[in-house]
């Protein structure tokens, strides 16, 4: 795929997944990424498909000075496509149970956040 269909593509996904995110955090979700890092010259977007990771920022992904956790909406293979940073553990319970209603699953694997 050429580079700025996988880009229009990525950002389409994107922005339905911030959507649904914003929705549910009360305008709280960033972009993140649009784009598949593929390991070759190929372009791909992130892919379509919806699950949530949670991802405690003790851990050593800390993004802001903000202890807590980061709720991710990624692809199948844990590219992030939309995360909500600085989230309270009341907060996330909240919205692991709203995920679940909903029928998102939980990504079990390694979540790639943005730099």
């Amino acid at each position: 795929m050429q580079y700025f269909q996988a880009l229009k593509l990525g950002q389409k996904r994107v922005a339905a997944s911030r959507e649904y995110l914003n929705k549910i955090t009360n305008n709280r979700a960033m972009p993140a990424l649009a784009l598949r890092d593929t390991k070759s010259s190929t372009w791909e977007p992130v892919g379509e498909e919806n699950y949530y990771a949670i991802v405690d920022e003790s851990s050593g992904f800390v993004l802001t000075d903000t202890s807590g956790y980061i709720v991710s909406l990624c692809d199948k293979d844990g590219f992030s496509k939309t995360i909500v940073q600085g989230v309270t553990k009341e907060q996330k319970d909240m919205l692991v149970s709203q995920f679940q209603k909903d029928g998102i699953p939980e990504f079990k694997g390694k979540v790639i956040l943005p730099v």
